[in-house]
């Protein structure tokens, strides 16, 4: 599943979903997804032909899925080596979050204030999907949507140039958010901080939501410095 809020089926559920999938779709989330779960470690060289038997494609679509991973930030390609994991330090995170933090402020601000009812009942409908995931312990799926919950609030906004600038950033540091949210009690507190970031956006209260944004990306700098 991608990072963008795609098309609302219109369903209870309330689940985006993508209506085209194609093999260069189904491979990087793959590889993405394995980058997230920890099965391809931080400074772990990426084995075409391993990573490509596992995956069942060959090197072609696989080499198209790290190109596209190396532009998002989540590996490097060096001389000699070829794909490696990228690796972040504590002070990249804190760096990235502090920006991210900046960006998804204003981007709540300006969705209160800009963002029709229609997509605001969507943001809401991730919001409900996410929390099922949750309920079922189902880490993956609730942090795709968790990460899509953030995209779909700044791009509420509808300023492009913020949508792309976090984008970028979100991209880079998926890893280190997902295993930010291990253990029972900070899964628990990042889940809090979301239903009060969907109350606030729902009530359109730009100065509560960008105040509740702040807590949740700082809580999030110590969670992730936890682990690093």
């Amino acid at each position: 599943m991608s990072n963008d809020v795609g098309t609302m089926d219109g369903s209870a559920e309330g689940i985006p979903r993508i209506m085209r999938r194609t093999l260069h779709d189904e491979v990087l989330e793959r590889l993405r997804d394995m980058i997230i779960e920890g099965r391809l470690t931080p400074g772990q060289r990426i084995n075409e032909g391993v990573v490509g038997a596992q995956l069942g494609v060959s090197r072609t679509p696989l080499r198209e899925a790290i190109k596209t991973l190396a532009s998002e930030g989540l590996v490097e390609i060096q001389p000699a080596k070829g794909a490696i994991v990228r690796r972040f330090s504590a002070f990249d995170m804190k760096n990235i979050l502090e920006v991210l933090k900046t960006l998804e402020e204003l981007g709540g601000r300006m969705a209160c204030a800009l963002a029709p009812d229609e997509t605001i009942a969507e943001i809401r409908g991730l919001h409900d999907a996410m929390m099922r995931y949750y309920a079922s312990r189902n880490r993956l799926e609730y942090f795709k949507l968790n990460q899509a919950i953030h995209s779909a609030i700044v791009a509420a906004s509808g300023n492009e140039v913020l949508v792309e600038m976090h984008g970028t950033l979100q991209a880079r540091i998926k890893r280190l958010r997902f295993i930010g949210n291990e253990g029972e009690v900070k899964w628990a507190d990042a889940v809090a901080e979301h239903e009060q970031m969907i109350e606030a956006l729902e009530r359109r209260d730009a100065d509560q939501l960008a105040t509740v944004i702040r807590i949740h990306m700082e809580s999030t700098r110590l969670r992730v410095h936890d682990v690093l």
